[in-house]
């Protein structure tokens, strides 16, 4: 079931409270649906974390967790799905999104060497920055969406494949 297999890789929600950075959020870190895992709080943070994990911007875990809070799901899920898009995965990522964007514009696909400076970044916001910023977009909305309604989908799946096991397994002790 996708509830234990989650669970696994889930931090204790002691260790979350405790982190320094979520101390800002005060006491609605004690809210007990924040640490539950069932089907909604589940689905609802990996669309979140997927929603935040194509943002182009350094604090993303921040603001996964500013949107489950009010939301109500789980925590711990929302913030470590926003790690889909770490270090290592961000170039392929956002040069995908960039892709979409400036297929979505319409306009040309041009080659560029990334440089970590802030003369690069301000050239490249007026020439790349529209269509990255568009495709960043159109990419968390269909991760967010296709994470929510994915993970739900495997959640019946495997509650309804749980039930037939169950089914099948009283028939075959009832018969001897």
């Amino acid at each position: 079931m996708p509830k234990k297999f989650i669970r696994r890789f889930l931090p204790d929600h002691n260790e979350v409270k405790k982190n320094r950075t979520l101390k800002m959020f005060g006491t609605l870190l004690h809210d007990p649906n924040l640490w539950h895992l069932n089907r909604r709080s589940a689905k609802g943070a990996v669309g979140i974390g997927l929603f935040f994990a194509f943002w182009p911007l350094p604090f993303q875990m921040l603001l996964s967790a500013a949107a489950a809070i009010p939301l109500r799901v789980n925590l711990p899920l929302s913030i470590a799905t926003v790690w889909i898009s770490n270090p290592i995965t961000m170039p392929p990522i956002f040069y995908f999104a960039y892709q979409v964007g400036s297929t979505v514009l319409g306009t040309e696909i041009i080659t560029f060497d990334f440089e970590l400076s802030w003369s690069w970044l301000g050239q490249s916001i007026s020439t790349i920055g529209p269509a990255f910023i568009l495709g960043c977009a159109i990419c968390s909305i269909f991760a967010g969406a296709i994470g929510y309604f994915g993970l739900d989908w495997i959640w019946r799946w495997s509650v309804v494949k749980a039930w037939q096991e169950r089914r099948l397994l009283k028939r075959k002790t009832n018969k001897f």
